[in-house]
């Protein structure tokens, strides 16, 4: 039996570069879909998967970020006293518990792998843990990574998230290359990130959810430079199939968002936007407004 996944790795170091200049005085992580910071969408997603601890890998500059998930006394307070309960719940479930939360410095930006590694002291030897990119949200019921931990249930080893692709794609994504193939489940015989053009051995894509085995950081260990020269996580999780351990894929259901691209962020807003009771009405009558003025224009 495969021992329970109770702790995440939040690699959260990026500079947010393609979003300048907001990102120049705020962490990435923070900026909102409608109403709620990319990275309550990821500790929300964790917490229904049963995380109970969070650690999250960051970067000079981040201290937004750890202020977002500390208590803000006086707002609940003033909250409290107008009586606005709907808010405060609101409020209240941006709250981490002492000793939930842990923070770690990536002091250079080496790559995924590296980020993960820095996280080594906080997990011991024999326990499995998972890893959550915050670029990567994802629209699932039930959400991608407790689809992920039910699949590892059942198959032990290494389990990535995994969806298709468009072949000229491919080559922006770490790539499975597949010994079979058994449904919503694949068993992978490599990785390779981000192949040449023409090349890949499939179009399953690894997208930013895993659950890895302890010896996945045991991997990690060898600080082995790979594509771009940086510490690549997949190549961690092939040194795992090298070794005869057992690497899945798992094709989730829903759809994920590349909120580390403008497009895919305005996208994601959209989407969020119209599940929303409130804003959905209005917001979808200007969207059919705006898309009818395009297409009269042309």
């Amino acid at each position: 039996m495969s021992r329970k996944v109770t702790k995440a790795i939040f690699p959260v170091a990026g500079l947010g570069t393609r979003f300048l200049p907001a990102t120049k005085s705020i962490p990435k992580e923070i900026m909102t879909l409608v109403d709620r910071p990319l990275i309550q969408y990821a500790i929300d997603e964790a917490r229904a998967a049963g995380i109970k601890e969070f650690i999250f890998v960051t970067s000079r500059g981040k201290g937004a970020l750890e202020d977002y998930f500390d208590h803000a006394h006086e707002l609940e307070s003033s909250l409290k006293k107008s009586g606005k309960t709907e808010l405060l719940e609101v409020l209240r479930a941006t709250n981490m518990e002492s000793g939930a939360i842990a923070y770690i410095r990536q002091h250079k930006a080496l790559g995924l792998g590296h980020a993960v590694w820095c996280a080594r002291r906080l997990l011991s030897e024999d326990e499995p843990f998972a890893v959550i990119l915050t670029d990567d949200v994802i629209k699932g019921e039930p959400p991608c990574l407790q689809q992920m931990i039910e699949a590892y249930g059942e198959t032990g080893g290494s389990m990535v998230a995994t969806m298709e692709v468009a072949p000229e794609k491919a080559q922006a994504y770490g790539v499975l290359d597949i010994a079979e193939d058994m449904g919503a489940i694949v068993r992978a015989r490599g990785m390779v990130e981000k192949p040449a053009p023409g090349t890949a051995p499939s179009n399953l894509a690894v997208i930013g959810r895993y659950i890895l085995a302890p010896t996945v950081m045991q991997n990690l260990n060898k600080l082995k430079a790979g594509s771009g020269g940086e510490i690549q996580l997949t190549d961690a999780i092939a040194d795992e199939i090298e070794a005869g351990r057992g690497v899945y894929g798992l094709r989730f259901r829903g759809l994920r968002f590349d909120c580390g691209s403008k497009a895919g962020f305005l996208q994601a807003t959209v989407a969020f936007g119209l599940e929303r009771d409130e804003l959905k009405e209005e917001f979808a009558e200007f969207l059919h407004d705006i898309v009818s003025m395009r297409r009269a224009a042309e």
